[in-house]
């Protein structure tokens, strides 16, 4: 196979939770150690810094990655999901993985991979350790795909552990309270491993100060420590506190390894993020008069933030380009948008998007109106034609509506 047929192979035959949804959730780590004792554990030979949360953690691991590169360190970064291509979900110093090495993995790994039964995030992760072991990378930043406990890249012992923030998503799989999801997410503090948690409520700080006792594991609160931020490529307001979390992990990892991590290239890594990582998606420009702006943001946590952030941008009329998957409870968010823009609804182009005519009238329940298109396409489009010099266009609700955008 061709690198085009082998990344629709593992699209096609394997389960992918981004594309089916519920049917591709593994209870359990058995397959993730069995391919990883298939490859010879090359986990065991990295060193990782371990991001979960329920937002933030892309934007925070490519902080990391970026402020490292910055430093002079060869760095892997695995984050999920893509966007566009498929590679860009394992990079080192910004560059996406070889096709040629995802293709040789596959070839030489198939029959394994059938008889495993395997699903699409397990063999990632399987590529992604194999690829960061092989090129020798001096540090992996690996972001969580889903909860913690239970994510196939928990099977790493990290330098340091981080998590974000905690919101409710993925309630089906992690539980629907804050205590509950965060108890998922700290299944990534490991023993004597030092933890680094963003932002925190009464009920979710308790669940962590609890782990971190029964792990001996030191335990920081970025949002507690006044700290000076830098200005950064990414502009969005919920930016600010992945900033914070990023210069304590790396006051921590400082502290425990032999990095040196020094307040200018922490400065650079910031201002250079994008450049550094490729990193797409948030909060991102795409142009002016009207104004264009993209943003991933898919949960009631992560939407209340940047909606409030549309809302107080300058703008005669604001036209909202909205998607969503079918496993949102709309009943948290579509509240949270508001009723005098004009809305565009759209189904992202995968098995788990909702039916535009379903968003649509589930919307006008809430007050929100606008006309149903057959693509986000089609809807970003007419949004452009209708849309005045001084307007703005918002363009989002999924990672894959904003995906078709590029």
């Amino acid at each position: 196979m061709n690198y085009t047929e082998t990344v629709e192979w593992m699209f096609n035959r394997l389960p992918m939770f981004q594309q089916v949804g519920a049917s591709a959730y593994k209870k359990d780590l058995t397959n993730t150690l069995a391919l990883a004792n298939h490859l010879g554990n090359p986990e065991k030979q990295l060193r990782c810094i371990h991001v979960a949360g329920t937002n933030g953690k892309g934007s925070t691991s490519h902080f990391l990655a970026s402020v490292l590169q910055e430093a002079g360190y060869k760095v892997g970064l695995y984050t999920s999901p893509h966007l566009k291509d498929y590679r860009e979900r394992i990079k080192i110093n910004g560059a996406m993985i070889p096709e040629s090495f995802v293709v040789d993995f596959v070839a030489q790994h198939k029959n394994f991979l059938e008889a495993q039964e395997l699903s699409f995030f397990e063999m990632t992760v399987g590529l992604a350790f194999e690829f960061f072991a092989k090129e020798q990378t001096d540090i992996n930043i690996i972001e969580v795909g889903m909860g913690g406990r239970l994510d196939s890249t928990n099977i790493i012992t990290p330098l340091l552990s981080v998590i974000t923030n905690i919101g409710l998503d993925h309630t089906q799989f992690l539980g629907d309270t804050l205590e509950a999801i965060a108890g998922e997410k700290a299944g990534i503090v490991k023993a004597s491993i030092p933890v680094v948690i963003g932002e925190y409520t009464l009920e979710t700080r308790a669940v962590f100060e609890t782990k971190a006792a029964q792990t001996q594991s030191a335990i920081y609160f970025a949002s507690d420590i006044q700290t000076q931020t830098y200005p950064s490529a990414l502009k969005g307001a919920c930016q600010e506190a992945n900033k914070k979390t990023v210069q304590q992990a790396l006051t921590v990892l400082n502290s425990v390894s032999n990095f040196d991590i020094t307040e200018s290239q922490i400065q650079a890594g910031f201002e250079n993020v994008v450049a550094n990582t490729g990193l797409l998606g948030r909060w991102q420009v795409l142009g002016e008069q009207p104004k264009i702006i993209a943003d991933t943001a898919h949960n009631e946590h992560g939407l209340r933030i940047v909606l409030q952030q549309l809302m107080e941008e300058p703008k005669q009329r604001l036209h909202i380009v909205l998607g969503v998957v079918n496993d949102k409870d709309l009943t948290k968010i579509l509240p949270l948008f508001p009723k005098d823009a004009l809305y565009y609804f759209c189904k992202p182009n995968i098995p788990r998007g909702l039916d535009a005519s379903v968003l649509g009238q589930l919307a006008s329940d809430f007050g929100l109106t606008g006309k149903v298109y057959d693509s986000v396409s089609n809807a970003y489009q007419k949004a452009r034609e209708q849309a005045r010099p001084d307007d703005v266009i918002y363009v989002g609700g999924s990672t894959f509506v904003v995906a078709e955008l590029f």
